[in-house]
């Protein structure tokens, strides 16, 4: 069970690593006897599954989810291992594909037109005007 991320990318399940452990949460005395919690690892430092540059991009932007080289996702939402053990293997292809996603592009500095300035500084004309004529009478 291969975990598709991308049509470019796509991770055996050799690397990938389960354990499984009782989960808290809803399901009553369901909950004291079945290993339903999911712990999905992932070795990015040692994946073959990627390329360099992407693994060093995964690196730096997934360095706080990262602990010994590996990214680890639980769920523990549902009440059944399968439905948890789907659940990590989207929540991992998910963190990898916006790890790996082109950042927004630069802004480029832009001036503003003749006319918008014309009428910025119109406006400040006209306000100042309007001020200046609240103003008391002088004495002479």
């Amino acid at each position: 069970m291969d975990l598709e991320v991308s049509p470019g990318l796509t991770i055996p399940e050799r690397e990938l690593n389960w354990r499984f452990s009782r989960s808290s949460g809803p399901g009553g005395q369901h909950v004291n006897t079945s290993d339903t919690r999911v712990e999905l690892s992932w070795n990015v430092a040692g994946s073959t599954a990627i390329s360099d540059e992407q693994r060093e991009l995964l690196l730096t932007r997934l360095g706080d989810r990262i602990v010994a080289g590996s990214v680890t996702i639980a769920a523990s939402e549902h009440r059944s291992q399968l439905r948890n053990r789907e659940t990590a293997l989207r929540k991992l292809a998910g963190l990898v594909s916006r790890g790996l996603a082109a950042g927004p592009r630069r802004r480029r500095a832009t001036k503003p037109t003749r006319g918008s300035v014309r009428r910025h500084l119109a406006a400040k004309q006209q306000r100042s005007t309007t001020k200046r004529n609240r103003q008391r009478p002088s004495a002479e």
